[in-house]
């Protein structure tokens, strides 16, 4: 009788416990935006989402395109002279000037920075010979470099057009993408700059308010116009565990910055950040041994720990879970130490490295391992 109560007071206590946690993870994610996501910005793992696939009005964070853009398709030194229409664009501005000469550089730090819709006209122009034209290279280049299915774009600034729409999937894509570049990532991440520009001197400040209200936060971009709501997509680093987090459709911009705490908050409380070192090695039931050729790292749930299958002899598809949840996937070559030699000596730069990388991790279902909640089931 008395092992019965036991059990009994045992199970009420489990049972109490663990609806107390539930209430309070729900409390803690619940959100305000239309939808959002946030996602691993190194493996592209979708660590939350709510209608991360749904088709919405991006705002001013497609610049975040055409900033990207303008530094791997053109020279930023290069200079641009400014046209009248350029200077017509409404919105927010940099104050460019007619026949005024600005380096490209500058135009993607005025269009970052200060949201100038000018400056991305401008950009657009020197790179296309028309905001249309450009409009379709945007498209080519988001679909040719992230495999993005959800996007189109009809102009380098997002002023409201019905046909100009993403999802938050396709922008965290689109800017893990973008930070593979390091002066991409230098501007975003700037709080403030002089701008010395021949209609307008004065010092700029990023309109990305997250830089100063959040630990870590090193960029992107916000965006609002009526029909879009307020959009914000921001990047974060904790001790080398860099994340995303996208919001659409806030009703005020504190909103789009609360709900961005509130999810960079649950991916570094809820995940830790798995290594995998450089020169591991797997074998697969045949006994073929693939091996890690760079140190790769992975969001993992906190006190999960990882198992490891290779499943694909040829191509040495290491398949990676998380219990019985598949989380990630990535192909591994071969054991073979001289070609991770050469492999290794072909990296002249840190961009390079940063785009292995990137190339290394298989796109895999964005419903694996997403979030609609904090509490499994």
């Amino acid at each position: 009788m008395l092992a019965r109560i036991l059990v009994g007071i045992l199970f009420l206590i489990t049972l109490s416990t663990s609806l107390s946690f539930q209430s309070f993870a729900q409390e803690e994610i619940t959100l305000q935006s239309e939808a959002a996501l946030l996602m691993d910005g190194k493996t592209g793992q979708v660590l939350y989402e709510e209608q991360g696939h749904k088709q919405m009005y991006p705002a001013s964070i497609t610049k975040i395109v055409t900033g990207i853009m303008a530094l791997e398709m053109a020279d930023p030194e290069e200079t641009v002279t400014i046209s009248k229409e350029s200077t017509e664009v409404e919105g927010t501005s940099v104050y460019l000037l007619e026949d005024e000469e600005v380096s490209l550089q500058r135009l993607v730090q005025g269009l970052m920075i200060n949201s100038g819709n000018d400056a991305g006209h401008a950009i657009a122009e020197h790179i296309a010979d028309s905001e249309e034209e450009f409009s379709e290279k945007m498209n080519e280049f988001v679909r040719k470099k992230t495999n993005v299915e959800n996007t189109n774009f009809t102009n380098p600034h997002g002023l409201f057009n019905e046909n100009h729409y993403t999802t938050a999937y396709d922008m965290a894509e689109i800017t893990r993408y973008a930070l593979r570049n390091d002066d991409f990532r230098n501007i975003v991440s700037t709080k403030e700059m002089e701008w010395n520009g021949e209609g307008w001197e004065t010092d700029i400040y990023n309109h990305n308010r997250m830089l100063w209200r959040y630990d870590g936060a090193f960029g992107v971009k916000n965006g609002f116009v009526q029909m879009s709501g307020f959009t914000l997509v921001t990047a974060a680093e904790r001790d080398g565990h860099e994340l995303i987090a996208v919001v659409l459709k806030s009703g005020t911009a504190e909103q789009s910055y609360q709900d961005t705490e509130k999810l960079l908050n649950y991916g570094y409380e809820a995940y830790d950040q798995e290594t995998l070192p450089e020169g591991k090695e797997f074998s697969s039931e045949e006994g073929t041994i693939f091996y890690v050729p760079r140190e790769m790292k992975f969001s993992i749930e906190k006190g999960a720990e990882p198992e490891f299958n290779v499943e694909d002899e040829e191509k040495g598809l290491l398949k990676i879970k998380d219990g019985n949840d598949e989380i990630y996937e990535v192909y591994l070559p071969k054991e073979n130490k001289e070609s991770l030699k050469k492999e290794k000596e072909g990296l002249e730069t840190e961009s390079a490295e940063r785009e292995l990388k990137y190339s290394d991790w298989t796109k895999w279902p964005s419903s694996s391992k997403a979030r609609v909640g904090l509490m499994r089931p």
